[in-house]
């Protein structure tokens, strides 16, 4: 671990002060230029009576899709299992 950086983040025109580790940098000012891009398409494609709207909105699509990449990863690792069970199952009949 090396020494933590001071950066400052501004997510809907406010500046957030932050102390974060050199590796994680870039992974945060992507993140606040995607949530303010996000923002700007709420704010030209719906009525929107202020921020805090925006950035609700914005925080309920962020987080349906990490859990629907959750959803979707359970669901995969479930039919690779199932795939594995029959080729063993196979595997064995054959073998014996």
């Amino acid at each position: 671990m090396g020494e933590k950086l001071k950066i400052k983040i501004s997510i809907a025109d406010r500046v957030y002060p932050l102390t974060v580790e050199p590796e994680q940098e870039e992974g945060l000012r992507k993140a606040a230029k995607t949530i303010d891009v996000l923002i700007k398409q709420f704010e030209q494609n719906y009525a929107v009576r202020d921020k805090q709207d925006v950035l609700a909105m914005c925080a309920l699509q962020f987080a349906s899709k990490v859990e629907q990449e959750g959803i979707d990863t359970n669901k995969t690792s479930e039919e690779m299992e199932e795939r594995l069970k029959n080729l063993d199952a196979m595997l064995s009949k054959h073998l014996s």
